[in-house]
């Protein structure tokens, strides 16, 4: 089985972000699923204008290659009224623009998040999955992943204390190890 190296993106910049514990949990189970992770960080981003689309900031320039450098992407999001962090929307807008030069395109992505509510972080993966699908990134449908967070469940490093869970979130990348494969059979 090829081992894919996947970029992963946390779609909150809190130094308490329970959706970066949720990331540090998948990139601890990845290997198990033939995957490696590697963090494309969003925090350093400036702000996208078309000011600056004939002249990239750096920052942008990085970004977008590291997006298109990936097999895949995996993105990590909490919920912030009812839709995605503007964080992370600043960073596919950045990684999307200038018009013509969309570094997601084509770009086999999947979805997951947690938060402290039964529902949290749905309303925010369908607004992403319909973003991602306007970017020409086809995503990870199913299974989906809307992981409530309890104290303890996953400590900071990502050990997941709870074997389900654990075996959820395995599952949950050897399902995305096969979409990214597909994806990759298609552009060879």
């Amino acid at each position: 089985m090829a081992t894919y190296n996947i970029g992963f993106i946390v779609g909150s910049v809190s130094s308490t972000s329970i959706n970066r514990r949720l990331a540090n949990a998948l990139v601890k189970l990845a290997p198990q699923a033939d995957l490696t992770l590697t963090e494309i960080p969003i925090a350093d981003l400036p702000y996208y204008s078309a000011d600056h689309d004939a002249d990239i900031p750096a920052a942008a320039a990085e970004f977008k290659q590291r997006v298109e450098a990936a097999d895949g992407i995996i993105i990590v999001t909490p919920e912030y009224n009812r839709s995605v962090p503007g964080v992370l929307k600043n960073a596919l807008d950045t990684a999307s623009r200038p018009w013509g030069q969309n570094s997601f395109a084509g770009k086999p992505t999947a979805v997951a998040g947690a938060s402290i509510g039964q529902i949290g972080t749905a309303l925010a993966q369908q607004h992403l999955r319909s973003i991602l699908a306007f970017l020409d990134a086809p995503d990870l449908q199913q299974p989906e992943v809307y992981l409530l967070m309890t104290e303890g469940l996953i400590a900071e490093d990502g050990e997941v204390s709870n074997e389900a869970t654990a075996e959820f979130l395995l599952s949950w990348l050897r399902t995305a190890h096969a979409h990214f494969e597909l994806h990759a059979k298609r552009d060879a």
